[in-house]
This record gives C-alpha cells, structure tokens and sequence, in this order.
C-alpha cells in the first residue's frame, strides 16, 4: 500500500509540475512576443463616423493602411507586408519564409517561440498577388495574435461598417479587401489553393461563398483576387477558421 500511495504521490507531483511549467511557458511566450510588437509603432485604421442609421458605405474612399515596411525589415528581412482587420485586434507585420513550419513556432526575431508569428503561405507573392494568397496565424489565450478573428463568427459583428474590411499594405501596393466568406472547417487543403487552370478559379470562389455561415451578397468573378486568412478555431488544432475577401481597392507605393 506505501509503494502504491508513493506512486499516486509522485504521479501527482509529476502532473502538477508538467500542468505549472507548460503555463510558465505559455506566459513567457506570450510576453516576449507582446514585447516585440509593443516596440514598433502600429499604424491608424480608419473607423468611419456613424449615427447607427446611415447603412451605405462607399468603401472605396475609405484611406488605406499607411505603414513603413523598412521598420519592420530591418529587425527581420522576412517581413513582406503589414496586416489589419477592421474591429480586432489583429494588427501585425506578415512575415513569409520558403515554408509553412518555421514561423509556426519562432516570433517575429526568429526566436523559438510557441506563439508563432503572422505569416504568409510560402507560395504566395503578396506584392503581386496570386489568385489566393493565405496568411496564417496562431490563436493565443491572450487574445493575441489571430485570436480576436473569432469575433467574425458572429453575424451581429458584421453591423459596424469597418468590420467586414481587411487592410494590407505590402512594399509595392497599399490594398483593401472586403470579406464575402466566413466559415469553420476540419484542416484541409482545399481553401488554401493558391494556383488555377482554366475555369478552376471561379469553382473555388463560388464554393467558398456556399461554405460562409453568413450571405455577404458580395458579387465575386473569375477577375478577382483573394485574400485568405487562416487560424485554429480551438486548443484541439483540428479545426480552423477561415475569412475570405477580396481585393476591392489598390494603390501603388
């Protein structure tokens, strides 16, 4: 009976110190991320002025995402563009490298870090633009990170005029994109296409409106760019959340 009450005891310490160092860890890394971007200067995002009333938007006046890129290139030569959704708190420099896996777990100075960084599919040339362009990011506890884009599962959040907006400034192009999908789904790779023959695109497109929990009526064709953004929708890592919009406004640097 001591041998087995011994065991439950250090099975118990064992628990109990794994459960307190993956939480010292998680803080930490949570902290040291905060810190890198709490150093830079984040840009204004326009909100426009309402009554609550007045239900029509001319988007295309809204001023665009005004961000010196070089502040953020000189800490980190990965960094290809600056990202904003309208109403959250996703506010961040998008980092891209020749893979999907390396910014999963290292921040923004390449440091080893569990909070990841924001980042763009590696096929992608978001100066450019493919016909789909991703970018990733983590969901975080602290509401960093991509973790406010939960908030767009809510139809109520749609309301505010600002909300259904994305904002993307890269070295070449200040952009902005209105979002026509939102959506849950197990991991896959259909949405994260990136490259279209013949009449492939327009499928795609039409297939991810039919997935969005909401009717945006944003009419979409084959001429059309998107932006795709991409991030768990829980702590399990099986499922994700996924905004599309489209490119709506564009001017060059």
């Amino acid at each position: 009976m001591k041998k087995i009450y011994n065991l439950k005891t250090f099975l118990t310490l064992l628990i109990t110190f794994s459960l307190i160092s993956y939480l010292f860890f998680w803080i930490s890394d949570n902290y040291h991320n905060q810190n890198i971007y709490d150093s830079f200067s984040k840009p204004i995002i326009y909100n426009p002025p309402t009554d609550g009333n007045d239900t029509t938007f001319n988007y295309l006046n809204y001023p665009l995402l005004d961000v010196n890129l070089n502040e953020y290139k000189e800490q980190n030569s990965d960094t290809v563009a600056y990202l904003a959704v309208g109403g959250t708190n996703v506010n961040y420099p998008v980092v891209q490298t020749n893979n999907n896996d390396f910014y999963l777990d290292h921040d923004f100075n390449k440091n080893y870090n569990k909070a990841g960084s924001i980042f763009s599919d590696y096929r992608n040339k978001l100066n450019d633009l493919n016909k789909n362009s991703i970018i990733y990011g983590h969901r975080r506890l602290d509401n960093s990170m991509f973790t406010s884009l939960k908030q767009l599962l809510d139809e109520n959040w749609f309301k505010e005029p600002n909300h259904n907006l994305i904002y993307l400034t890269t070295t070449n192009n200040k952009m902005l994109f209105q979002i026509f999908s939102v959506y849950t789904i197990i991991a896959e790779n259909e949405y994260i296409k990136t490259h279209f023959i013949n009449d492939e695109f327009i499928n795609f497109i039409q297939a991810m409106k039919n997935r969005s929990i909401f009717n945006f009526n944003t009419s979409i064709n084959e001429n059309d760019k998107i932006l795709t953004l991409s991030t768990c929708l829980d702590g399990l890592g099986d499922k994700r959340i996924v905004i599309h919009s489209k490119l709506i406004k564009i001017e060059r640097i």
